[in-house]
């Protein structure tokens, strides 16, 4: 099975290229920005969107390690970014200037291969930004096959072959058996660009109609014997430090990321922290702090159970993240179960939980469609 959990919007001209890392996904677009969004909720990092290229963005690729962001442009260039703090660490030219289309880094991070549409492909020292040798090939698309030593089949349990095509549907395929297993068809333009997180099933896809579908894939095959609670547990588990800083950012916790590197947490620590432990280990004596990271943590361990629930993201009110029994649709178009609404707005608070904009009118309208789903649904998937 699988489902579309989350729509991103924020481009403002197609979609050209998706990119995931262990705790990020990187978008970049015709708008000339690249975009950067945490996994954990899918909210876009405080430094992003990152500005530096004059034209079209064609690509964007995360370095192994997660740490650098390589983007490339009609304008010719190739920009390496600092994913932590959105930092630029080095800007590469194409020798011929003809526009850069595709950049990859080599497996162990230390070259990046950037191909243009002369046919130009040029092999850079990625730590120290030098030029090391380049060639004219015929025209470049696509350079994933100049290294070696990939580990395909590690991938597996979580990687599947697509097919992009301009009836702006993404067809999901089995190795294996060589069979469609998905066709997936939320896109109203042409799609442009998919790409698979390495340690979780999700797939994003990129389209000419500005937006990032984000789908979770539920697949019950010896390969995925793990349930989806076990997968997103130990995905943030395996969270490094330089992740949990990452993460810490994007909730805007920044003031905590150098107390949690001297504490060395990472993404297990991090998962079982306490409010004891917040205040005799970590020392953080700010209540409000405190709490704002225990709430955070909560919201991790609600994902958790979500994405294990098998519920439809839709049926989910997006304040409790628990099922709706009697949904309503506020001013900003989107359904929240009603006592959680009435409690969020009976605390003065005037924006809206999905958008933080002002909301222009205070009125919840009883949603009977979703109320109706809802009941289907749990006719039928209750004993």
């Amino acid at each position: 099975m699988v489902k579309l959990i989350h729509t991103l919007a924020d481009h403002g001209d197609d979609v050209n290229c998706c990119a995931f890392s262990s705790s990020l996904l990187a978008t970049c677009s015709l708008d000339k920005t690249i975009r950067l969004y945490s996994l954990s909720d899918f909210t876009e990092l405080p430094h992003s969107p990152l500005k530096f290229h004059t034209y079209a963005v064609h690509c964007c690729c995360f370095s192994p390690s997660g740490h650098v962001l390589a983007s490339c442009s009609t304008d010719g260039t190739t920009v390496l970014w600092n994913t932590q703090n959105g930092e630029t660490l080095a800007v590469m030219e194409q020798p011929t200037g003809s526009p850069v289309r595709v950049c990859q880094f080599s497996p162990d991070s230390t070259c990046l291969v950037s191909g243009a549409a002369d046919g130009t492909v040029v092999l850079w020292n990625a730590q120290s930004y030098k030029l090391y040798r380049w060639r004219a090939r015929s025209s470049v698309f696509s350079i994933g096959i100049m290294w070696s030593g990939l580990p395909d089949q590690n991938l597996g349990c979580f990687f599947y072959p697509y097919l992009r095509s301009v009836d702006k549907s993404v067809i999901v395929y089995d190795t294996n058996t060589e069979t469609i297993l998905h066709t997936l068809t939320q896109h109203t333009r042409y799609v442009t660009s998919c790409a698979f997180a390495p340690n979780i099933l999700l797939l994003a896809t990129g389209s000419m109609d500005k937006t990032v579908n984000i789908w979770q894939f539920d697949l019950e095959t010896p390969c995925q014997a793990r349930n989806t609670d076990d997968q997103v547990k130990q995905f943030i588990e395996d969270w490094s430090e330089d992740d949990v800083s990452m993460w810490l950012c994007a909730q805007g916790l920044n003031d905590l990321v150098d107390i949690f590197k001297i504490n060395n947490i990472d993404g297990r620590e991090l998962f079982n922290l306490t409010k004891e432990s917040l205040v005799d280990d970590l020392k953080i004596e700010s209540l409000g702090l405190r709490s704002k990271v225990l709430r955070k943590i909560e919201e991790l361990r609600t994902k958790v159970k979500a994405l294990s629930s098998g519920i439809p993201d839709e049926f989910l009110c997006p304040i409790t993240r628990e099922l709706m029994k009697d949904p309503v649709i506020a001013s900003d178009g989107y359904s929240y179960e009603k006592e959680a609404m009435e409690n969020w707005i009976s605390k003065k608070k005037r924006t809206s939980p999905m958008t933080n904009l002002i909301l222009p009118s205070m009125v919840l309208t009883p949603n009977r469609t979703l109320k109706m789903a809802i009941s289907r649904w749990l006719e039928t998937h209750q004993k």
